[in-house]
């Protein structure tokens, strides 16, 4: 009898476990459904890659684009703003990029149309580039060093009449050898570097900043002079490397995008906390199939119209492979293939 009381006793009481186990996981499961799935950090060998097609132009250059990688919308709305104005030259187009609504870093690249074309004909590198930049800026800048240094290694990477490059300790920095005339370097970023890495997936090499073979050229120098008196001008950026930041107007540059999640900085409902060098504002979301807000791109000839579905709720960007276009469509405009911004002239594709 007590054998059959004990054995009672215990089907009860599994039975009971098992009545209320399904409500206890029922209650556990939203809680960690809130918490935002964590993506991966780029190793250095694909940081690397990511910078290679960046990391021989000047310093200030780089940090303009980084900064502009972080409002990849932007970057798209002010190329196709420049293949519209192309009429606009000099101090005119300026002042007209001046009364535009983008980010000081986007309105700072305009002075150098065939970059910013390149941003926006490689959409996912860009995106990817401005989703690195704001979770593993120290990495990425460690990135930009070891590819310089390689290209050290490899003998393409030297002091010209278009620029000086120097070291300072370990840090190999670039600077336009005249401060009111800057080059770009022509280079294959997959051949630059001594021993050939991987090409970036889709990589459309955009024509005047591609030069086929192991070494650099450059082109028509950039006259940065017309722009002088704007406050995202050449002159206000710039880069610490002992503190791996960008420099804007003599302060630490502090990207306002929303295009992509601060990983480093997300609560655990999933929202922003504002972490260093980057805080939330109106713009871009990522996951969607096109833009919301301010960009008011639409899709063209020959685009994608769910292009930057390829964005997740991380941030990061994929699946824009498409070589030779951009994701949105839309051919080159202008002499040569070039267009915008204060015209190109001349085989090197600058003005």
């Amino acid at each position: 009898m007590k054998f059959i009381k004990q054995s009672l006793s215990l089907l009860l009481s599994s039975c009971l476990v098992l009545t209320t186990t399904p409500g206890a996981f029922a209650q556990a499961a939203p809680s960690a459904a809130q918490v935002p799935l964590q993506a991966a950090p780029q190793t250095p060998e694909q940081l690397q890659q990511l910078v290679a097609p960046i990391a021989l132009y000047p310093d200030s250059l780089v940090a303009q684009i980084l900064a502009a990688a972080t409002y990849p919308d932007q970057v798209v709305e002010a190329d196709r703003w420049l293949q519209q104005h192309t009429e606009l030259k000099g101090e005119q187009l300026g002042e007209e990029v001046d009364k535009q609504s983008w980010d000081p870093s986007v309105k700072a690249l305009t002075e150098f149309p065939s970059v910013l074309a390149n941003m926006d004909k490689n959409l996912s590198w860009t995106s990817s580039l401005g989703d690195a930049y704001v979770n593993q800026q120290q990495d990425v800048m460690n990135a930009v060093q070891v590819m310089r240094a390689r290209a050290d290694q490899a003998g393409n990477l030297k002091s010209t009449s278009q620029e000086n490059v120097s070291k300072q300790g370990q840090t190999i920095v670039i600077e336009p050898a005249d401060p009111q005339i800057v080059y770009v370097p022509q280079y294959d970023p997959w051949l630059v570097y001594g021993e050939p890495i991987g090409v970036w997936p889709g990589w459309y090499s955009y024509p005047g900043l591609f030069l086929a073979g192991p070494g650099i050229a450059f082109g028509l120098g950039f006259g940065v002079g017309f722009f002088g008196g704007f406050g995202w001008g050449w002159h206000h950026w710039g880069y610490d490397w002992h503190h791996h930041g960008i420099i804007f107007n003599h302060n630490t540059y502090i990207s306002h995008s929303r295009v992509f999640i601060n990983r480093n900085h997300v609560n655990h409902a999933g929202g922003f906390r504002g972490g260093a060098g980057f805080h939330g504002e109106s713009g871009f979301h990522g996951g969607g199939p096109g833009f919301h807000g301010s960009a008011g791109a639409h899709a063209q000839a020959g685009g994608h119209s769910g292009a930057f579905s390829g964005f997740n709720h991380g941030g990061a960007a994929r699946g824009f492979s498409a070589r030779g276009q951009s994701s949105f469509g839309g051919g080159f405009h202008g002499g040569g293939g070039f267009h915008g911004g204060g015209g190109f002239h001349g085989g090197g594709g600058h003005r």
